[in-house]
């Protein structure tokens, strides 16, 4: 089990790093939005998150 939760947060942290580097501030931002709404069970913190990080997927690539 230790090492499950090992892979599990090598996993997460790496993902995290991915999406600060590939969008920046923002992509953090609504990943964790994202990640509040799903644990709290809210929908709307949840659907702000979502849509900021289909906005940064779908915006131009400076």
């Amino acid at each position: 089990m230790p090492v499950l939760a090992l892979l599990s947060a090598v996993l997460v942290a790496g993902f995290e790093q991915f999406v600060q580097w590939r969008y920046g501030p923002m992509g953090i931002v609504g990943l964790l939005l994202l990640t509040i709404g799903l644990k709290a069970k809210s929908p709307l913190c949840s659907s702000i998150g979502a849509v900021v990080l289909a906005l940064m997927v779908a915006g131009p690539a400076l």
